[in-house]
């Protein structure tokens, strides 16, 4: 069981950053219900209360905990085993993973909290996107995330992706480029269109709370970015995913989009779990997860990351990938089937909500 942790937190210090407490004199947070004990060590997360390195650490490990409890109310086989870890090189993780269950047949839900100095290939990457780093610089780094994905049992109901992340980058002169990234997406094996309206709906909520250009922006880089280019087609049926963000208020949208995750995909869930599926149905999952593969080996950018960070702890990078998955030579569903219905959407993405 974590340790508590008790903060003071003194009110309106935190607004410029979209943070808003009691108004109180002080705030205690007790962290007991989080998975394991935070990464950072609780004096330090005690002396810096203000510090959105403890902010970030202290909400990723929430959001992990509070959407791992709710898939286990879903789950009536299995449980998560949680795997905290350190890493060599400065900071570690906590890892929830769950598998071989009747609902989902492998759900993985990881909080990192990690340091050190950037290697070369990262700021290659970075510097690939925009980032104003020059090579052969050391450039230590703090970079805090929640990620998450469930391949559940029945191909009925869809596989959803979330990640969200904080980045930190001392440079030479010791001033500090700092970001916020993530994005949550959605990825059925069959289309349901009241399905995928009412999860990009949730993100639309979430993100209207903050910006009305949010949403429709950050839905066609989501489309963009979950692009499988040797395929012809997307991911899935997208959601939003944003990178790059460093305005003030950036916290209290990211808090507001990992939130929503829960209410966008648990009454999916709910509504499929219990449908009927034939072999050819789980074939056709099994097909698409091979897409999911490829993905997230070829392309994905937080994949990447982690696989050239020193001390990388591949076992929680790949917890992503399914148990199983499958791939058929010149596999070519029937453009009039189900099958084929979802992989025209997948190679013309549409707009699943109006925009006003």
């Amino acid at each position: 069981m974590p340790q508590a942790i008790f903060i003071k937190l003194i009110p309106g210090t935190l607004i410029a950053l979209g943070i808003s407490y009691s108004t109180v004199a002080a705030k205690s947070l007790a962290i007991e219900k989080f998975m394991a004990d935070t990464i950072t060590d609780s004096q330090t997360l005690k002396s810096r209360p203000e510090d959105m390195k403890t902010i970030m650490e202290l909400m990723i490990m929430d959001i992990q905990a509070e959407f791992c409890r709710a898939l286990e109310k879903e789950e009536p086989k299995e449980k998560f085993k949680v795997d905290r870890w350190l890493r060599p090189e400065g900071g570690g993780g906590v890892t929830c993973v769950m598998q071989e269950g009747e609902v989902f047949e492998k759900a993985g839900v990881n909080v990192s909290v990690v340091h050190g100095n950037l290697p070369p290939r990262a700021i290659d990457q970075m510097r690939a996107r925009g980032k104003n780093f020059k090579g052969g610089q050391i450039l230590p780094f703090f970079a805090a995330g929640v990620s998450a994905v469930i391949h559940p049992r029945n191909p009925y109901v869809p596989t959803i992706h979330f990640n969200y992340r904080y980045f930190e980058v001392t440079l030479p002169d010791n001033t500090i480029e700092w970001w916020f990234g993530g994005g949550t997406d959605l990825t059925p094996y069959y289309l349901n269109e009241e399905d995928a309206i009412h999860f990009h709906r949730s993100l639309k909520n979430a993100c209207d709370q903050h910006d009305k250009a949010y949403y429709p922006k950050f839905k066609r880089w989501c489309d963009d970015y979950f692009n499988i280019p040797h395929r012809g087609e997307r991911r899935g049926v997208g959601g939003i995913f944003f990178d790059d963000l460093d305005t003030p208020s950036t916290f209290s949208f990211v808090k507001s989009c990992a939130q929503a995750v829960i209410p966008s995909y648990l009454p999916l869930v709910q509504k499929h779990k219990n449908d009927l599926y034939n072999d050819k149905e789980r074939e056709w999952q099994l097909l698409r997860r091979g897409r999911y593969v490829e993905f997230n080996l070829i392309y994905d950018r937080g994949t990447k990351f982690g696989l050239y960070t020193p001390g990388a702890r591949y076992e929680s990078i790949l917890m992503s990938l399914p148990l199983t998955a499958n791939w058929k030579y010149m596999h070519n569903p029937d453009p009039d089937s189900r099958e084929g219905k979802l992989t025209e959407v997948l190679k013309n993405p549409k707009d699943w909500i109006k925009i006003e």
